[in-house]
């Protein structure tokens, strides 16, 4: 079934072609993906889907009886509201209800709580409030009595995103939904949004969100739209393909366009005989031989400044903020290609461990000693300005006019901004007309230019098409200096580095062997075992327990004639202490789903029976048990 179809869709702005003749649908339940390079019109089109931006010529068809709901990049939210308050502020009746519920059950208006109870009941929304409390936990917005006004960019972003995701729509349209999201966040959203029932049209920057998530990537190229039906690894491979047949295409056409050439200027007196068909298919071949085959690659080595044998070395640092830790008590030494990745949850110390390490923080305790050879460069975005008055070109050449290569050779500014994909007709254009995504690479950009040998990066991928971070990755995989990264994208980080530090909050921070994906690994194996360990604790408990009960049974019990076992009891005894523990964990699973608001109330009502049957086959195996214990 057809829930979105464009239809010959074309914008402009001014005499800028944004895109043109755009035809693609979205099927129900389909999950798809917009990529394109920053600047291309992703978030206009999707603007332009929704009617909040104007078009010049097409159609735009939404199925009539879905609901729509878009979280855009920047929110827009009712700062007189709560937390609370605005993730319930939608027109959906279940949300309606259980809203007035809470509201009368603060007031203690009983009247009110039994006519809204029946009103529940028959909606069936009582997993409803459930749901949301779930969503804001994952979300860390905990505190749901917090104005809108007093919380920062990130946390309306994910308040943002809560409220779209409480909805419920039929269509979920997202702009960028894993910014401002740590990497708990993201991965708890993939799976959401994996397991959803609601078809989904996004833009995202997260390659392994593109990976696992989406069924269907729309790439936006050339003005123009090319759909793949497959994640973004099948992605990857039909492009490389449609790119060679187009090289392949070109060459030929260039090649018989030599021939065609000749041809063309032969005896121009008769050119008005000639074949009017051959002269029509010559146009359409000049046409496609014209077409730029240069691909924007950056395949160089930069020549930076040795290392020496002393890079950075940090002894015992200690930093804290009133009773807030830190860091507490680290020591390390960087080797030279140092490739060190730090992650962690917001708030536990990751940007102020790299002010530290840049003189832009003070210590509390300990020492950190740089190397006499080291050549930072520092990115963030808060500490790199950029004069928005000035053009694009101005900005690099301030940096330097030339960056050295190997074996002698150099590269411009001009060169180096072209590397990174911002092509001629661009620079000279003033910073203030650039993208979010374009400024963020230009300041980037600014930091590569200066060549240092010590590269820290802070959030280097934060609003980077997948474009400019293949050119980011390939430039740091031929980088030979040492590299810090912090950043929330997990496959830029696989790549990148080879052993992490982990700030796990109070001071304490963990040296992991490994990339991003090592570490998840060294997580789930943590989990796993925690939980084994917690069902042998469990299990001995239960044992201890049942001794304990042994003795005043024997205390109470007559003294009986019988002092062994017949060897059908002697084998019901061996088998009731696992039979047992079966039960108890069949137990557990089932009053976990009780309170899974996933689980539909037909099948609450089927969890609930069993759960009495086998509390009543543990009580009664339990019984039997210590009866036989007695002649052991």
């Amino acid at each position: 079934m057809n829930f979105l179809s464009v239809e010959n869709l074309t914008k402009t702005f001014g005499d800028r072609l944004i895109f043109e003749d755009l035809t693609f649908g979205i099927d129900q339940g389909q999950k798809a993906a917009i990529v394109a390079k920053n600047g291309k019109g992703k978030s206009t089109l999707l603007k332009c889907l929704l009617g909040s931006e104007p078009y010049d010529d097409g159609r735009v068809v939404f199925r009539n009886d879905i609901r729509v709901a878009y979280l855009e990049q920047a929110e827009n939210l009712d700062e007189s509201h709560t937390i609370i308050e605005e993730v319930f502020n939608h027109d959906l009746p279940k949300l309606r209800v259980v809203k007035e519920y809470n509201k009368a059950m603060k007031e203690n208006d009983e009247k009110r709580i039994e006519e809204l109870f029946v009103e529940i009941s028959e909606l069936n929304a009582w997993d409803t409030e459930v749901k949301v409390q779930q969503i804001l936990s994952k979300l860390k917005l905990d505190d749901v009595d917090l104005p809108i006004s007093v919380l920062s960019g990130g946390q309306k972003k994910r308040v943002a995103l809560a409220k779209v995701l409480i909805a419920e729509p039929d269509f979920l349209i997202l702009d960028e939904p894993t910014n401002h999201l740590d990497l708990d966040m993201i991965e708890w959203l993939e799976d959401y949004l994996g397991t959803s029932k609601s078809t989904i049209l996004m833009v995202t920057h997260d390659r392994y969100f593109l990976e696992v998530v989406c069924d269907t990537i729309l790439e936006l190229e050339d003005h123009t739209i090319y759909k793949y039906k497959g994640n973004f690894s099948y992605y990857l491979e039909k492009k490389a393909e449609r790119e060679e047949q187009f090289e392949t295409t070109v060459t030929k056409a260039r090649s018989k366009m030599r021939t065609e050439l000749e041809w063309m200027r032969r005896q121009p007196k008769a050119r008005g005989t000639k074949q009017k068909a051959r002269v029509d298919s010559f146009h359409d071949l000049k046409k496609v031989a014209k077409q730029d085959l240069s691909k924007d690659e950056l395949n160089f080595g930069v020549k930076m400044e040795r290392l020496g044998t002393k890079i950075l070395e940090i002894h015992k640092i200690g930093k804290s903020f009133g009773d807030k830790k830190i860091i507490d008590e680290l020591s390390y030494t960087f080797k030279r290609q140092e490739r060190l990745g730090i992650v962690g949850n917001n708030g536990t110390g990751k940007s102020t461990f790299l002010n530290m390490i840049m003189g832009q923080e003070a210590l509390d305790k300990g020492k950190i000693v740089i190397g006499d050879t080291v050549v930072f460069g520092y990115y963030s975005q808060e500490n790199i300005q950029v004069d928005e008055n000035k053009k694009v070109i101005d900005v690099i050449r301030e940096i330097a006019e030339y960056i050295p290569l190997e074996k002698g050779r150099q590269m411009s500014a001009a060169q180096f901004l072209e590397k990174f994909l911002f092509p001629r007709d661009m620079h000279y254009n003033y910073v203030y007309k650039l993208s979010g995504g374009e400024k963020r690479r230009l300041k980037l950009m600014t930091v590569l230019m200066a060549n240092p040998n010590f590269l820290i990066l802070d959030e280097p991928t934060n609003d980077l098409d997948i474009f400019v971070l293949n050119v980011l990755e390939d430039y740091l995989r031929a980088f030979q200096g040492a590299l810090i990264i912090v950043s929330h994208d997990r496959y830029f980080m696989d790549k990148m580095v080879d052993h992490l530090f982990v700030f796990e909050g109070e001071g304490k921070i963990k040296d992991i062997i490994g990339n991003y994906t090592a570490y998840r690994k060294h997580l789930k194996d943590v989990d796993k075992q925690e939980k084994e360990d917690h069902r042998q604790r469990k299990k001995e408990e239960k044992r201890e327990e049942r001794k304990q009960l042994e003795k005043p049974v024997e205390a109470v019990k007559p003294v009986e004639e019988k002092r062994k076992l017949s060897y059908k009891e002697k084998t019901e005894f061996e088998s009731l202490d696992g039979q047992i523990m079966v039960l108890e964990e069949e137990k557990e699973k089932l009053t976990a789903l009780l309170s899974d608001p996933e689980v539909s109330s037909e099948k609450l009502n089927d969890v609930s029976k069993r759960l009495g049957e086998v509390v009543a086959e543990i009580e009664t195996k339990s019984e039997r048990w210590m009866e036989l214990a007695e002649f052991v």
